[in-house]
């Protein structure tokens, strides 16, 4: 459903009856000046916020009241009073009311249609290009990702925004998490937690990442049962939730076998492997990784386990333009290299 917020500290509504024009203009935060009154109020002062307008722009998108209480997060009797609200402040109905149903009438329509404009200005102009992001963010990401999409979200990040400092920082998803809701991280690139993640925090999934089996380069045959009798095992961190589910995935091959080495990272379980020294289980790697050391990537079928990369950042950062940059930067890297 559109989502459309304030954004500016003024904004000008124009509205024309069919005897006369009226422009005003309206503070979000505050109160209707004195200069700006319509010639249908009385001499009492009537304050009317600015929102108010724009729930009047969702009932119209929305076709109803409820629709509006819904999209713009209020009840359904303080959508009401808005409307009432404004009624007054206008002197004249916004609906028809005289059969089931509430039905806007023409200056209600006309009003709507110069707030979404009003809106559509300031969005226009909190997004415009030529308007250079400066300052610093600070982004945590997972170990793998860093000598794999984090060159290529940095290079995007300088292209796009070159007088934005961007700081990196790395961990596993948990304490990321931790980080990010404690407010020390601005966005962060990491595994989205299979219950799909808090609600307190904006997601926007990037890619599905298989787990594969990884064997020596010149390893032969394609029975993972053959390698692993043949290869020691090489486990990935435990620690962690996708060594878990690698090691899960392993006792399902040979029950009984235990692992040789543990290492903490996916590049050290590949150099291990590119050397000769073993086998393991692993989510997939390419790019630097894979190009620095060379390994057999074996898939393990149409079940094989899968881990969810994700950009998480605050819900009240979803429109920071900063934030949105460095989410801009993961999604168009992500796709680049899909394509």
């Amino acid at each position: 459903m559109e989502r459309r917020r304030p954004g500016c500290t003024k904004a000008i509504v124009m509205f024309r009856s069919a005897k006369d024009e009226v422009i005003s203009s309206f503070n979000v935060h505050g109160r209707i000046p004195g200069s700006a009154r319509c010639a249908c109020l009385s001499a009492r002062e009537i304050h009317v916020k600015f929102e108010f307008f724009i729930t009047l722009d969702s009932i119209l998108r929305n076709g109803s009241f409820a629709g509006a209480a819904e999209d713009m997060g209020l009840s359904a009797s303080a959508v009401s009073l808005q409307v009432k609200r404004l009624e007054e402040y206008l002197g004249q109905p916004l609906f028809d009311r005289s059969g089931r149903t509430s039905k806007p009438t023409p200056l209600a329509r006309e009003l709507a249609e110069n707030v979404r404009a009003a809106l559509d200005a300031v969005e226009a102009a909190r997004t415009r290009q030529t308007i250079a992001l400066t300052g610093r963010v600070v982004l945590g990401t997972i170990r793998s990702l860093q000598p794999t999409m984090i060159p290529h979200v940095l290079k995007e990040i300088n292209r796009r925004h070159p007088e934005l400092s961007v700081r990196v920082i790395q961990g596993d998803s948990v304490e990321l998490l931790d980080q990010l809701k404690a407010g020390r991280l601005d966005g962060a690139a990491l595994i989205r937690p299979t219950s799909g993640g808090s609600s307190r925090l904006y997601w926007e999934d990037l890619t599905e990442q298989p787990f594969v089996f990884v064997a020596p380069p010149d390893s032969e045959g394609e029975s993972l049962a053959g390698l692993v009798r043949r290869y020691n095992w090489l486990q990935f961190d435990t620690s962690l939730t996708s060594g878990r589910v690698a090691a899960t995935y392993m006792r399902r091959i040979a029950p009984s076998m235990t692992p040789k080495f543990e290492l903490e990272s996916i590049e050290a379980v590949l150099a291990m492997v590119s050397s000769g020294l073993g086998v393991s289980i692993i989510p997939q790697a390419r790019g630097a990784m894979v190009d620095a050391y060379p390994v057999r990537q074996i898939s393990l079928g149409k079940n094989a386990p899968t881990r969810q990369i994700a950009f998480a950042c605050r819900g009240a950062d979803f429109d920071n333009r900063r934030v949105s940059a460095l989410r801009d930067a993961f999604k168009l890297s992500y796709e680049s290299i899909i394509d």
